[in-house]
């Protein structure tokens, strides 16, 4: 059985202790299945949160994303963070710049950041492919960890960088770090519930790990859900649907006296 919801104090202390897990959900189905098969963290899309979702996950620690572009100044930050944290969130993602970290941390809210390869900005980067593969790349991210610690961040997200580099990175840090296909050498592992239920169709990224089948079995259903809707079509042409026992009935003499009324 699981504890109470760690708080941000607690996962620092595991810091270097032990791999935790961490998934992307996006539905209460995904959260209820997370809690109950033990995973650690959660990243959520804001609108997941509120007590239906504390009610079927209320041990997971739960990072809403404050998605990039949707919000543009500091103060717009500040209020989504503080509406997800009321809502049930235990801290807030967040990749806008150090500024407006530094304004979260200032009234309280703990921000984990992002570095490495950061899909909303991945045209400085070279577009969606790893990072920090040469000395002088490895030494940019170094220092973005360094100014998120600066910032106040207590976590930041690692994506895509090799192993060797974020281990090096996570041993010097005091930031709690997110693997996302950077190795075994930081503090968590990072995949989206989409990738590890095989739910897409399209490409996979490398570090994902497939366990479920799911678009097979959403195909399957699909099938089901056609050939479902083509028999009850043709109930209906054929008059097999309604029957009897679909419809309510009347006493005979309530529907004579009727028929005789309208008449």
């Amino acid at each position: 059985m699981k504890h109470s919801r760690p708080t941000v104090a607690d996962l620092l202390s595991m810091k270097g202790e032990r791999q935790l897990t961490m998934l992307r959900v996006v539905t209460l189905e995904e959260a209820e299945a997370a809690e109950k098969a033990g995973i650690d963290l959660v990243s959520v899309p804001p609108a997941l949160l509120g007590p239906e979702f504390r009610e079927v996950a209320p041990s997971v620690f739960a990072f809403p994303g404050l998605e990039y572009g949707d919000y543009v100044t500091a103060e717009e930050y500040l209020r989504a963070a503080f509406k997800a944290m009321r809502a049930g969130g235990d801290a807030v993602y967040c990749a806008a710049g150090l500024s407006t970290v530094r304004r979260l941390r200032e009234e309280g809210i703990p921000v984990c950041g992002h570095v490495g390869l950061i899909p909303s900005k991945a045209t400085w980067t070279g577009g969606f492919r790893a990072v920090g593969k040469t000395a002088t790349s490895a030494l940019g991210i170094w220092r973005q960890v360094r100014a998120l610690e600066d910032a106040g961040a207590f976590a930041a997200e690692i994506e895509v960088v090799p192993g060797e580099v974020a281990a090096a990175i996570s041993k010097r840090t005091s930031l709690l770090m997110l693997s996302m296909g950077a190795g075994t050498g930081c503090d968590a592992q990072y995949l989206f519930a989409d990738d590890v239920l095989g739910q897409n169709r399209g490409h996979y990224p490398r570090h994902a790990k497939v366990y479920r089948n799911f678009a097979a079995e959403f195909d399957r259903l699909q099938q089901e859900r056609i050939a479902a809707f083509r028999e009850y079509a043709e109930d209906v042409r054929s008059g097999a649907y309604p029957e009897k026992a679909h419809m309510v009935g009347i006493a005979p003499e309530e529907l004579e006296v009727f028929l005789a009324k309208i008449e």
